[in-house]
């Protein structure tokens, strides 16, 4: 009975899963000092004396108990498994620093826990290039390379303080809505659980002076691992008219790309730009946006602030053009992130030009 309360108020869960995580928190920081689990300013950072850098493992732990107590059967084990094995890489880059291509394999297992044995997988292309269900195994093919973009470009966003944090409590509040209104319940409340313990996270980045956390990997590829299953799900139940009809988005790939426009549009432009320097699209560099708005004089916070409100603009172009052809709705994406790209440098260049002229 009671959990058909919570069922029925899932937004409660979030509630539970924001104490669970408060309540944990100060554990996570403590071993994370007691084991040097922490990042040490260096020249990629701005921040003062040693901060813990594995809040991805108090997000998981506080995740999972929490779900698993409203909705102990769905998505099957493998999805957890999947998800507690990515936070383990993660968690390990943390502490080890893993090669480029060792990280990618690890992801990949993960990936196939997902893919191949949760079957949470794209199946349906939507028309696209004339295309609407594929094979199995370029449905996996497929799978895979979408979860390892996403994954590693919500990787790459984590760069300054609430920025990741920030964009999975969005991100995971738009699936909570749809999922929850198309009666998708077991999903909405996932994506509850997360924003819960997510908004833990955030105060204590954002707003931490001695108990500051950084969510490290093991906290940026479990958050990109969630995104993905949710981006699947979104475009599975579109595909196949498993939604009411006043929820269904013709356009839906094209929709989710828009809800993730500022990982995946900045990932593609630092990739571009570091292959056309002959450099690895791997190797690190001060040219994410972050980076850019940094560069206007914005603090890490200012920065949050404005690439949030920017993904809340893209997801808005997301759901006014739910059922527009999926090319026009991305063009329109990708053309109005151009745009903003192209206005902040000019705002770099002119700051650059001030600042040398005095």
């Amino acid at each position: 009975m009671i959990q058909t309360f919570f069922e029925q108020h899932y937004y409660l869960i979030g509630l539970i899963s924001f104490l669970l995580g408060l309540i944990l928190m100060p554990i996570v920081i403590r071993i994370a000092k007691a084991k040097g689990f922490v990042v040490r300013p260096n020249k990629r950072m701005s921040h003062e004396g040693e901060v813990p850098n594995i809040g991805g493992l108090n997000i998981c732990i506080s995740f999972i108990l929490t779900y698993l107590l409203f909705n102990p059967t769905e998505p099957n084990h493998f999805f957890f498994i999947g998800l507690f094995s990515i936070m383990v890489i993660g968690f390990i880059d943390d502490v080890l620093v893993l090669r480029p291509m060792a990280k990618l394999f690890g992801e990949t297992l993960a990936g196939i826990a997902l893919i191949g044995f949760s079957n949470l997988r794209i199946t349906h292309l939507h028309g696209l290039f004339g295309i609407n269900e594929i094979g199995i195994i370029p449905s996996y093919l497929l799978s895979l390379f979408i979860l390892l973009a996403i994954i590693n470009a919500i990787n790459l966003i984590d760069g300054v303080d609430g920025l990741a944090s920030g964009l999975g409590i969005i991100y995971c509040l738009f699936f909570s809505i749809y999922f929850g209104l198309a009666g998708e319940t077991t999903w909405s409340i996932l994506g509850v659980c997360m924003i819960g313990v997510l908004t833990v996270f955030f105060i204590y980045n954002v707003f931490g002076r001695k108990d500051k956390i950084f969510m490290g990997d093991s906290g940026s590829l479990l958050l990109g691992y969630l995104m993905t299953a949710f981006v699947f799900h979104f475009c599975e139940i579109n595909a196949y008219s498993a939604v009411p009809e006043a929820l269904h988005m013709s356009a839906a790939p094209a929709v989710a790309i828009c809800v993730l426009t500022v990982p995946i549009f900045d990932t593609i432009r630092v990739s571009i730009t570091r292959i056309k320097k002959h450099r690895s699209p791997f190797e690190p560099d001060k040219n994410h946006i972050h980076h850019l708005l940094l560069r206007t004089g914005l603090n890490h916070f200012q920065t949050t602030c404005v690439l949030l409100t920017a993904s809340l603009l893209f997801i808005g172009l997301g759901i006014l053009g739910r059922n527009w052809n999926m090319w026009l709705l991305m063009l329109a994406d990708f053309g109005l992130a151009t745009a903003l790209t192209l206005v902040l440098w000019r705002i770099i260049n002119k700051k650059m030009a001030t600042n040398a002229h005095d």
